[in-house]
Formats: C-alpha cells, sequence, structure tokens
C-alpha cells in the first residue's frame, strides 16, 4: 500500500471535515428553500383554486360560459393554469389546453380525491403537457354535494428557475466559506506537520548513513524527547557502523568473488544477504531482494520448497531444481540450516550452482551414444541377416545371392559413409577447439560454382535447376574445401527433399560486418517444433524418409561445425509444406 505524507494527511482531514460540513449543510439549507418555494407555489395555486371553486359552483351544472371567464381571468391575473372538471372526469375547461382533446381526469391521483370531497397538492408528471407539475385540486360543492373540481397547476420547472438564484447563492457563500476553511487547514496541518517532517528527515539522513549531523529539538514535549533519543542513537550507530562496515566489506568481497550463488534467508524466509551470483541465477537486482520475503522475490515454487526444506532440516540437503524462463536452467542447490547458541534455527544457507551446461552435455553425449548405435546397428543387422539368408542355402540360386550380396555391399557403404562422417566431424571439432584452421582470402563464388558442380548429376537426375546468385566481388577468408564441403551438404539436402522439376537458390550477399550464403528449396520443409535441433548429431525430422533417401543424419551437424570453425553461425527458416532457407553467416575480416 503507498504511504502518504502527513501534511497530506492532515490537510486531507480537516479539509474533508470541512467540506462534508459545508455540502451538509448547504444541502439541508438548499432543500428547506425548495421546500418553501414549493409550499408558496402550492399556496398560491389554493388560493387560485378556491376563488374560482368559491363562485363557480352553479356552473359546473348549468352553463359554463360564466365559469370559464372566470377561470381565465383569475389563471391570467395569478399566472397559474385552472381546470375545471366535471364530477365524472370530464374537463369542462382549460385555460392552456383545449378542454375537448383532453382525455377524462377521474384517474387522476389530485382530482380522486377532490371528488371525495378533500383538497389534495401533489407533483408529478404531465402527460397532457409532457412536463413535471405542481398540481392543487380543490373540490367545488352546492351544499354538501362534490359537482366539480377546480384544479390548479404550475410548472415545477418555473418553481425550480425561481428558486434557482437563492440556491447559486447558498452555493456561492459555501465554496467561500470551504476556500476559507481550506486555507486555514493548510496553514495548520504545515504547523503541525513541520517539525515532524523535520524529525523524520533527520532520521532519514542517519538511516543513509549521515550521523554527524544532529536534530534539532523543538518545543514539544514527546518531539523533543524523540529528537533526543534519535541523536544519542546516531552516536552509538557511527561507533558501531565503523566496525560492522569492515566485516561487511570482506564478507561482500568474498561472496562476490564466488561463482556458485549463495542465499541467506531468516526463520521467516526473508532474504538476509545474497551475492551477485545468486541474484542473476534467480533472475533480479541484488539490492532490490535484501530485507524482502523469499515468496515474493523467487518465483520458483521448487527453489521455496527447498528453502523451507533447509530451514527445518537437522543435516546439509541436496537437489537439482529447474528453472523455467526465456531458457532453461538446472540448479544444483544445497542447504545447511543456521542456529544459534541455543541450538534454535535463526535461518538457512542454500548454495546454487548452474549445472545446465553439464546436463546437457551429458545428454547429448548419451543421445549421441544411442543415435550411433542405433545407426550402425541397422546396416549390422541388415548385413547379418542377409549373410546367414546366403549361408542357409541361398547361394544355391544365383539371381537371390546376387541380390543379396548387392544389399549387402549397400549396407557397408551406408556403414562406411557413417564412419567417414563421423572422422571428418572429429577432424573439424578438433580444429574448431584449436582455432588452427588454415584460412585464406577466397572468391566466394568459385567455391559456390564447385559445390554445385559437384551437386549437378543428382539435380539433373531430379530434374532440379540449381540457380546461383553471387557478385564476382565477394570475397571472405575462409577454408576453400570445407566451406565446399558444408555447401554441398546443404544442397544434397535441398536437392532430395525438393520435389522434381522444382529450383534450389543459392544467393551470396556481402555487407560491412558479414557474408551470407543462403540456400533456399521449395521442398517439404520442416516444422517449428523440430528447429531447435535440427543441427545434433543423428538427428532427423522424418527417420524412414531420410534413410529411404541415403543419408546418415550427420550433414548437417558437420555444416554447424565447419561454419563455427570459421567463427561464423548458421541459421534456418522454414515453413511446413512451403520449404527451407538454410543461411550461412561468416564474419569478414582481413586474410
Amino acid at each position: 500500500m503507498p504511504r502518504k505524507r502527513l501534511l497530506r494527511q492532515l490537510f486531507l482531514s480537516y479539509v474533508s471535515v470541512i467540506v462534508v460540513c459545508v455540502l451538509a449543510s448547504s444541502w439541508f439549507a438548499s432543500k428547506a428553500l425548495e421546500e418553501s418555494y414549493v409550499a408558496g407555489a402550492g399556496e398560491r395555486l389554493q388560493i387560485a383554486a378556491r376563488m374560482v371553486a368559491d363562485q363557480a359552483s352553479s356552473g359546473f351544472t348549468g352553463e359554463p360560459g360564466e365559469i370559464e371567464q372566470l377561470a381565465s381571468r383569475v389563471g391570467r391575473s395569478m399566472g397559474v393554469r385552472l381546470t375545471l372538471i366535471r364530477p365524472d372526469g370530464t374537463v369542462l375547461s382549460d385555460t392552456r389546453e383545449d378542454a375537448a382533446r383532453m382525455e377524462n381526469h377521474a384517474q387522476r391521483p389530485e382530482v380522486a380525491s377532490a371528488l371525495a370531497g378533500q383538497e389534495d397538492r401533489i407533483a408529478r408528471f404531465s402527460t397532457t403537457l409532457g412536463e413535471r407539475m405542481l398540481y392543487v385540486a380543490v373540490p367545488a360543492r352546492q351544499g354538501n354535494q362534490v359537482v366539480g373540481v377546480v384544479r390548479a397547476a404550475s410548472s415545477m420547472a418555473e418553481i425550480e428557475q425561481q428558486f434557482g438564484q437563492s440556491r447559486n447563492s447558498i452555493i456561492g457563500t459555501a465554496l467561500v466559506v470551504a476556500l476559507a476553511g481550506g486555507a486555514i487547514s493548510w496553514w495548520l496541518a504545515q504547523r503541525i506537520a513541520r517539525p515532524i517532517q523535520e524529525i523524520s528527515e533527520g532520521a532519514r539522513r542517519f538511516a543513509q548513513g549521515e550521523l554527524q549531523g544532529k536534530l534539532s529539538v523543538p518545543e514539544t514535549d514527546e518531539l523533543a524527547l524523540l529528537a533526543e533519543s534519535l541523536n544519542q542513537l546516531a552516536g552509538q550507530l557511527e561507533e558501531r557502523g565503523h566496525a560492522i562496515g569492515r566485516k561487511g566489506h570482506e564478507q561482500e568481497a568474498v561472496l562476490a568473488s564466488m561463482a556458485e550463488g549463495v542465499l541467506a534467508v531468516d526463520s521467516d524466509e526473508r532474504v538476509i544477504s545474497l551475492n551477485r551470483a545468486a541474484a542473476d541465477l534467480i533472475g533480479g537486482k541484488q539490492t532490490d531482494m535484501r530485507g524482502r520475503s523469499l515468496q515474493e522475490v523467487v518465483r520458483n515454487a521448487d527453489l521455496r520448497r527447498f528453502a523451507s526444506r533447509a530451514l527445518v532440516s537437522s543435516e546439509q540437503i541436496e537437489d537439482d531444481v529447474v528453472l523455467h524462463g526465456d531458457r532453461e536452467r538446472i540448479l544444483h542447490v544445497r542447504g545447511t540450516a543456521l542456529r544459534d547458541v541455543t541450538g534454535r534455527g535463526i535461518g538457512a544457507v542454500i548454495v546454487l550452482g548452474d549445472v545446465t551446461e553439464f546436463h546437457l552435455l551429458e545428454r547429448v553425449r548419451s543421445d549421441f551414444v544411442a543415435n550411433v548405435s542405433h545407426e550402425l546397428k541397422t546396416p549390422i543387422a541388415s548385413i547379418k541377416g542377409f549373410v546367414e539368408t546366403l549361408l542357409d542355402g541361398a547361394l544355391e540360386h544365383r539371381d537371390d545371392a546376387v541380390r543379396f550380396l548387392g544389399i549387402v555391399a549397400g549396407q557397408a557403404d551406408r556403414l562406411n559413409s557413417i564412419i567417414e562422417d563421423l572422422l571428418s566431424l572429429s577432424k573439424i571439432e578438433r580444429s574448431e577447439e584449436a582455432a588452427d584452421l588454415p584460412l585464406e582470402a577466397t572468391v566466394i563464388k568459385q567455391v559456390l560454382e564447385a559445390a554445385i558442380n559437384d551437386c549437378q548429376p543428382k539435380a539433373a537426375q531430379r530434374r532440379i535447376e540449381v540457380c546461383l546468385t553471387c557478385d564476382e566481388r565477394i570475397q571472405a577468408t575462409v577454408n576453400s574445401p570445407l566451406l565446399e564441403q558444408a555447401i554441398v551438404n546443404l544442397l544434397d539436402n535441398a536437392i532430395k527433399y525438393s520435389d522434381p522439376g522444382s529450383a534450389v537458390w543459392i544467393v551470396a550477399q556481402q555487407s560491412r560486418s558479414e557474408v551470407t550464403i543462403a540456400v533456399s528449396d521449395h521442398g517439404c520443409g520442416v516444422e517449428q517444433e523440430h528447429l531447435p535441433r535440427l543441427f545434433e548429431r543423428f538427428y532427423r525430422v522424418d527417420k524412414a524418409r531420410s534413410r529411404k533417401l541415403g543419408g546418415t543424419g550427420l550433414g548437417l551437424s558437420i555444416v554447424k561445425h565447419i561454419v563455427q570453425a570459421h567463427r561464423g553461425r548458421i541459421t534456418v527458416a522454414s515453413a511446413y509444406g512451403e520449404g527451407s532457407t538454410f543461411t550461412i553467416h561468416l564474419p569478414v575480416v582481413a586474410a
């Protein structure tokens, strides 16, 4: 919840009281004045109606001309509308409307009361005039018999208009009173809050380590005692701060130099201390985390549960925690409870180690062993099966024997291709690690044309056109045979996975910082879920189709390591069913 200044709270409190009082007084005064105006208007209507009713009782039963003239004169003189109504509700006359066109008024509430012998006053909406009106209905009698009703009416809008000027005066007076009260409130709030603000500012300086300046002692007894206590506290803090500061700097230096993250929490799971490595692993600012609850600064529920276990454990505990975010990371965490001299738990220390790369390498190694075993097992099993078939008597049938031996030879070639690719990949990796790959300035177009020539027979067989776009002036510092091998691998894939009769494009471009070589096809494409693992060894999107087309599963991995050996990178963009584009990015460096 945001904090508020005392001056503002005092001022708003005073102003709120003043505003409430002024509004309440103004409202009650306005309501009383409005009721007075309505009552006055009602009395005026009552007088007009009675004047007509007292003199026109015979007009309701005889000729209406005289009573209509009387009502017209009274209505004009008093500025009201008068309506004469017979006992059956029929409108005999109206000073503002055509009586013949007016509907029966027997059901009007004020008319019904007057017909029952009682005068009535009511404010309601008039369907005839389409506005809110004030009505007064008076019965006209002959003896004790009601022979008609005289109803006087006045527009509520007219009454409101008459009352408006007085109401505006009330509002103006209320505003003046409110403004004057606000000014007085501001002065009082400042006078009360100023010494408290000075003490607060001094305490803030003490908290920030500025302990030299002393607080002035105000006249108020309670505030004077507070200021003197803070001055004494500042002196003590200054003495102890120097000693604690030296120890703190030593501890910070040790923690900052550690590659592992160190996080200390108290028994309430609030962060006591942490080094920069821990803040980076958790994902936040080191200064923002201190003193806050672990629930606030750590989003990972597994890590929070581990901290809770460490607080109550009598021995050191260890576990692996996975942090999810932009990049998934695996932490190996060790926790130990902290105890005071009495053995009571006061917190825990948690050491965080990032073992993501180790787990990744372990997974890659495991996958590589499994994939190599699988890739070698398939041709070996095939060779063994056909050899056993031949030994079981198939040699006696020459045609079958020749066909089986051809399959055995093909599988042997496949084994040889896998082994050659593995050896080539190993050699490239050694050159990459040692950074001793021989490089020289080379015209890129020559390398690309050589790669196209190598792949031309396979392209011609599938009726695929290989198109090249490359300026002859584009040069890069590369190892020509290896770069050619990378382009051949990309071209070979593009030709294999393109539809017959389509085209494959090679486009080379140069900017200030890099040379890019893009190989594009319009084949089957790759689904987005496979793109992150596309360059792993033996990773296949469509295993059955890849083996059928003769791939070893190492081509793209070889391309990646060749590019990395050139201190470059390779990217891929693909849409399933539309095609793929593999782009090699080579840095522009001096030969």
